[in-house]
């Protein structure tokens, strides 16, 4: 390819395809954000008040279910890629089931709230991990955007997640549950729009000639052949940091289950003297991800070879988790010792640290996988890397749901501990994992 044919195919010093999956996963995760700043509300909300009547651990074992479910299909959503589907399709078919789910949602009956669910997780199974994988092949092998190009691809999440709880937030909240529900599917028709017409740019940027045709046709071929020591080594590597990841989501997911019960009954919840929608507070991480993500890409990328590896970067992002929970210790005591609302503040400060834990955790997660995964099962392992967010996703609808039963501060203060401890443990495994690593950084 010419140089002139090379630039013609980027946007913004990136391959054109980052574009069309940025947008892509920015609706998809509108939907997925907005519908999960209401769906505990919504379930322990009052028969009376429109919701599901639920008591707030029945609700947080529900939501923990979900979520973790909506990640720990991504293993099968892997597997059907590289075997049948194809990255691209596959990317394709699960947004379609992911709109049905919302729509299914919009209806106001209990049937239709579980299958809707169903639905959201088997159509998220199919299109998280796979477009995460396109990402990484849009880029060749030792390409050091590889690290910007997710950490832009999370600017594109993070949008999804900042605007959907104002937008979806309000209609649940203040106008009714499932027009909430609806609005969510709305906008994940619109990304699957956007998605179609985009297809045309998902080219990998490396590939032998028949697994290219092979991509574009939809229908990937997976050789079965056996891993080699140093590829051993890598999946090593992959499964230490899984881990800590499942660790980091256990803490960072709190945000839709416990975080979100104390926003929504123990935090000033005025503006002026308009009262807003509790769900607002989920707005606030992914606006300090947006605006944090290029300045903490270009710091990667100027940093050169004194760039942290990933064990370091991930030790950072538990140590961020770890203090933003150390931070709301005091203001969860305060609010349940003395019957009062706190200030918004103590939430603000502690989604600032979390944004940062996220930017130094997940895209360079996702990266790295993409990295050490033998490309013939790219697919599969990313799916097997979102089953730590699913095991994060499980544990934090426990946690939630002991919500109304435990000290708060008590609740908090461990998840600050733990995640503080295990980002020690990590800083003393920094070496070794770098070893197992090899050349690939």
């Amino acid at each position: 390819m010419s140089d002139v044919n090379a630039s013609e195919n980027e946007w913004f010093g990136h391959p054109r395809g980052l574009f069309t999956l940025s947008m892509t996963e920015m609706w998809e995760r509108f939907s997925y954000y907005g519908m999960r700043a209401i769906l505990l509300l919504y379930m322990v909300a009052p028969i009376a008040a429109g919701g599901l009547g639920f008591t707030d651990k029945h609700g947080n074992s529900i939501l923990g279910t979900y979520l973790s479910s909506v990640y720990l299909t991504s293993i099968a959503g892997g597997w059907l890629a590289d075997k049948y589907f194809g990255l691209r399709h596959s990317v394709l078919y699960g947004g379609i089931l992911i709109a049905m789910g919302h729509f299914s949602m919009a209806f106001p009956t209990i049937g239709s709230f579980y299958a809707g669910l169903v639905l959201i997780v088997l159509g998220t199974g199919l299109l998280k991990p796979n477009v995460s994988s396109i990402v990484g092949t849009l880029y060749r092998t030792g390409d050091p955007r590889r690290d910007a190009g997710f950490s832009i691809f999370y600017i594109g999440i993070n949008t999804g997640a900042l605007l959907a709880p104002l937008v979806v937030g309000y209609l649940g909240q203040k106008v009714n549950w499932h027009w909430g529900f609806g609005a969510a599917g709305v906008f994940m028709t619109f990304g699957l729009v956007q998605y179609v017409f985009g297809m045309k740019h998902l080219v990998p940027a490396e590939e032998t000639k028949p697994n290219v045709a092979n991509v574009v046709a939809g229908a990937e071929a997976v050789k079965e052949e056996p891993l080699t020591p140093e590829e051993k080594k890598r999946l090593w590597v992959i499964g230490i940091l899984f881990l800590f990841s499942a660790i980091f989501w256990c803490g960072f997911e709190q945000a839709s289950s416990s975080l979100t019960l104390f926003a929504d009954r123990m935090t000033r919840l005025t503006f002026f003297g308009w009262t807003f929608p509790s769900s607002w507070f989920q707005s606030v991480e992914p606006l300090f991800v947006i605006l944090l993500a290029t300045p903490i890409s270009i710091l990667w990328i100027r940093l050169g070879r004194r760039d942290p590896s990933p064990p370091s970067k991930f030790a950072i992002g538990l140590l961020a988790l770890g203090l933003g929970f150390l931070l709301i210790v005091p203001a969860s005591a305060m609010a349940q010792s003395a019957g009062i609302r706190v200030s918004p503040l103590w939430l603000v400060g502690l989604y600032f640290l979390h944004a940062v834990g996220e930017l130094a955790l997940s895209p360079v997660g996702l990266s790295t996988v993409t990295k050490l995964a033998p490309r013939r099962i790219v697919g599969l392992m990313m799916g097997c890397w979102f089953v730590s967010l699913a095991a994060g996703n499980k544990v934090a609808g426990y946690v939630g749901g002991l919500f109304s039963s435990y000290p708060l501060p008590t609740v908090f203060g461990s998840v600050a501990a733990i995640a503080l401890i295990s980002a020690l443990i990590l800083v003393f495994l920094v070496r070794p994992i770098g070893r197992l690593m090899g050349n690939v950084h």
